[in-house]
């Protein structure tokens, strides 16, 4: 494609973008740390979900300094319940990072972006070009999908090659978030309208027929179901919550006592089973709701056992991570997002 194909689709793009795009709180704002923090919490998650955690996390940690100065636990709190925590730990790796590498300035260099913990292409490619305005691709999903279908290619080579020649050098910021706006209300991965899209009289992929092949570049992973029975046990305003242990998944967030039933066992066998011999002492009745929650490609359906414990009765736990917590003290503890839905369907906390 010439270099004036190019332009036609950039300036077609771009005053689509201008006239339709999306107000949000981090197109507000040129300063590269938020930028950063809003495309953190845009990876795997939802923008209407990322909204009021991005504007809470900037209000506890205003600048990079004061994200350094605190401790995991009080940032892995306040992304409690946005998932994929560990988005939010390398944050704060990448914080001391530039704070005693970098002079407490985010590098305006690629390699130096990509150097630092959970940084890697789209990210800094969006930094570069909507933090630094440097002409550099930031291909999502969205956008991704977008250049296949206007260029009917697949491979990621392609991708990366048409990315580096497409992006705006004058506007390469809104350039890539025009991408990105286009993929997730017009350019869908089923059923694009094509008839409403700027750049449609460009694509390719339309004028070959070949629209719905170019959807998504890899093959997504099945969907797989779990069962994960989970008790709140009460006694004397406290409830009894477990720490994962550190790295893994969900790693140092506190959670209720449960885990994934195995096929053929009973729901309260499973529960006493992940109770780590506390069975014995907690006693079941029924369910009292049931949450629904996805994790990467699980989707869990966990019933909610309640066990209230009379005063008087004392339990060993079984380690030092599990723990007695007041309810009023649980918006200082960084939980599972699993265990914050089933902790609210508890009446009159």
């Amino acid at each position: 494609m010439s270099s004036s194909k190019f332009n036609q689709i950039r300036i077609r793009l771009l005053g689509w973008y201008d006239r339709n795009r999306r107000d949000l709180p981090w197109r507000r704002t040129k300063d590269p740390y938020a930028i950063w923090i809003a495309e953190t919490m845009l990876q795997q998650t939802q923008v209407k979900t990322a909204l009021a955690y991005y504007e809470r996390f900037l209000r506890t940690f205003p600048t990079i300094e004061a994200l350094d100065r605190a401790s995991v636990d009080e940032v892995l709190t306040v992304w409690s319940g946005l998932g994929y925590y560990r988005r939010a730990e390398n944050l704060k790796k990448a914080a001391w990072q530039i704070i005693r590498r970098h002079g407490g300035k985010i590098p305006q260099d690629f390699r130096a972006l990509r150097a630092l913990p959970g940084v890697g292409p789209y990210t800094a490619g969006a930094l570069m070009s909507i933090g630094f305005n440097r002409a550099y691709p930031a291909l999502d999903g969205n956008a991704r999908r977008v250049v296949a279908r206007l260029f009917n290619v697949q491979r990621e080579k392609d991708l990366r090659v048409i990315g580096k020649q497409l992006v705006s050098p004058s506007r390469p910021g809104h350039f890539n978030q025009a991408l990105m706006e286009l993929g997730s209300k017009i350019c869908l991965a089923r059923s694009p309208d094509c008839p409403i899209c700027p750049i449609a009289r460009s694509c390719a992929a339309r004028r070959s027929g070949r629209v719905e092949e170019r959807a998504s570049s890899s093959a997504k992973p099945g969907i797989k179901k779990v069962e994960w029975p989970l008790v709140l046990v009460q006694n004397k305003g406290k409830i009894l919550l477990r720490r994962r242990p550190p790295g893994g998944i969900l790693g140092g967030l506190w959670e209720l006592p449960g885990g994934e039933r195995k096929k053929g066992e009973a729901l309260k066998d499973a529960l006493a089973r992940h109770l780590n011999g506390l069975g014995d002492q907690v006693s079941l009745g029924s369910p009292i709701g049931e949450i629904r929650h996805s994790i990467t490609r699980h989707r869990i359906r966990a019933p909610l056992f309640v066990s209230v414990c009379p005063g008087e009765k004392k339990i060993r736990l079984p380690h030092p991570r599990w723990r007695w917590l007041p309810l009023s003290s649980l918006h200082r503890y960084p939980l599972s997002a699993l265990s914050l839905k089933a902790i609210r369907l508890l009446p009159q906390r």
